[in-house]
């Protein structure tokens, strides 16, 4: 028993470790910003990478989870005689919840697990090494590109989720389930909030799960063991500890920003 119990608290305390790292490590990519400026291309390029070729599933998870969604409002609604508000349920679930939530989760598990792959692999093939041996600050041109990226990217894909989850939710309710379109968009618009729901919803919470899910990643990335097998339990890891602390995260700010 009691050696479980120390088995507990190694965990416990390897846990606080690394979230102590992690904050340091933070510190230190805020610090090179400044130096990374000259490096501008290779942000543009990450962007691009964590970007724009995240499109493609955003677009489609993001048009199927509208349409999932108004069919299941619409069942119960209808329960009730409210199925015109359906529209207007399914806008302020996107940019409340679902669009800035599954988007990071989305984007933890295509750009987050890419990130640590690549740097891993850069740390296990002695590239980060070589480059501060020519005197290339690897924190400048490897880390905080990658982070700024992501810090961009996030609310962008966010974005185009929720407006492709709109899409989906006005293509089942309207042109399937037979809503009146104009019901439609007044009940929607009439509700609706920028500063709630777009400036809180979407933009300030996609910009926090970006923050989170690229520090993640770039360090889980930076501190893996040079192998094979390290590389394959950073990724790993970068996509337990992203998902974790993206729900957590949505919680928190949740209950402070509503």
């Amino acid at each position: 028993m009691s050696e479980r119990l120390r088995q507990h608290d190694n965990v416990v305390i390897q846990s606080l470790a690394q979230i102590g790292n992690c904050g340091l490590f933070l510190l230190a990519l805020l610090r090179a910003v400044p130096r990374s400026l000259r490096y501008m291309r290779e942000t543009v390029r990450q962007l691009w990478f964590l970007g724009a070729m995240s499109l493609t599933i955003i677009m489609v998870c993001g048009l199927f989870v509208g349409m999932v969604l108004m069919l299941q409002l619409y069942h119960v609604l209808s329960i009730f005689g409210g199925t015109s508000a359906s529209g207007m349920v399914v806008a302020l679930s996107v940019y409340r919840e679902l669009g800035p939530v599954v988007t990071a989760l989305l984007f933890a598990g295509r750009a987050g697990t890419s990130i640590t792959a690549e740097i891993g692999l850069m740390r296990a093939t002695d590239q980060i090494d070589a480059m501060e041996m020519m005197a290339v600050d690897p924190m400048a041109y490897v880390a905080t590109p990658r982070f700024l990226a992501g810090l961009v990217a996030m609310p962008l894909l966010c974005c185009v989720f929720c407006a492709m989850a709109i899409f989906g939710g006005h293509l089942v309710g309207v042109t399937w389930l037979g809503i009146d379109n104009g019901t439609f968009w007044a009940n929607m618009t009439s509700v609706v909030e920028v500063r709630t729901d777009i400036v809180n919803g979407v933009l300030f919470k996609s910009l926090a799960f970006g923050a989170v899910v690229s520090l993640i990643a770039v360090f889980q990335g930076f501190t893996t063991p040079p192998t094979s097998e390290g590389v394959a339990y950073a990724t790993t890891r970068t996509v337990v500890a992203s998902s974790i602390a993206i729900l957590a995260l949505d919680f928190v700010l949740t209950a402070f920003l509503m």
